[in-house]
């Protein structure tokens, strides 16, 4: 969710601790085949089982799959997803036809001030599924691929929250997310002696999508929606990689 006027962490929950221990970025292969026999539900077995790369993997072998989720709020406590969207990729390509939108019955009502920004309206979701009836093909079309996302902590949070409370059980993924890749450029301090010396502080540049995007110039897409902001994400993450790494960059030197 590409998202309500300026996300703070304050307003974000941590993760269970329990489910995300042990998936340290050197270990996604094998969390993968250990959760793939621990997961009581079949279709989330079926996505451990499906596997991930290795951390060596360079950037252009690595199956990606971007995606953005919209929600009713920035608590994923107290509030629900309302669309998923997905598109695959690769450094080259971003297949925009093989791409998939949901919109999704969330089981909190919508806030007025959701509906202004991402634009779905009760009436859309009246007759929309809940995400457990989806699930399969969700995680169908997550399976094998590193995700891609601007700002893990929405994805993350909001998608395990959703399935501890469908299935009982939490969810982990490796993801690329293009919001720190940015911060790690912009957001170190870039004071100079003379600003040091006066006491006053770098300026913080925006490392919001919209903001990353015009700094490779990529066009502007109106924001807001789940499916047009994961391929804005695949984008940027393209335009990231071509002008601040290598397609030969190892996966681990990207993912978390």
């Amino acid at each position: 969710m590409r998202k309500a006027p300026v996300l703070h962490s304050s307003l974000l929950r941590p993760v269970d601790a329990a489910a995300q221990a042990g998936a340290g970025q050197e270990a996604w292969p094998e969390r993968f085949a250990s959760l793939a026999e621990s997961a009581k539900d079949a279709r989330l077995r079926a996505f451990y089982a499906a596997g991930t790369v290795s951390q060596e993997t360079p950037l252009c072998d690595v199956p990606l799959m971007a995606m953005d989720v919209e929600t009713t709020g920035l608590d994923p406590v107290k509030d629900g997803i309302v669309s998923i969207g997905l598109v695959p990729m690769s450094l080259e390509r971003i297949r925009t036809s093989a791409s998939r939108h949901w919109i999704l019955k969330p089981r909190v009502p919508l806030a007025a001030e959701s509906v202004t920004i991402h634009g779905i309206t009760d009436s859309q979701v009246h007759s929309a599924p809940d995400l457990d009836a989806v699930l399969a093909e969700v995680l169908a079309t997550m399976a094998g691929h590193v995700l891609v996302v601007h700002c893990r902590d929405i994805e993350r949070q909001f998608f395990n929250g959703a399935l501890r409370t469908r299935i009982g059980e939490s969810i982990e993924f490796p993801v690329i997310d293009t919001m720190e890749l940015e911060a790690r450029l912009h957001r170190r301090s870039q004071r100079s002696w003379w600003d040091w010396a006066l006491g006053r502080q770098p300026q913080r540049l925006s490392i919001r999508l919209a903001d990353s995007r015009r700094r490779y110039n990529l066009p502007r897409y109106q924001p807001h929606h789940a499916l047009t902001d994961a391929l804005a994400s695949a984008e940027l993450l393209q335009a990231q990689v071509a002008h601040r790494y290598s397609p030969e960059t190892p996966v681990r030197d990207l993912w978390k």
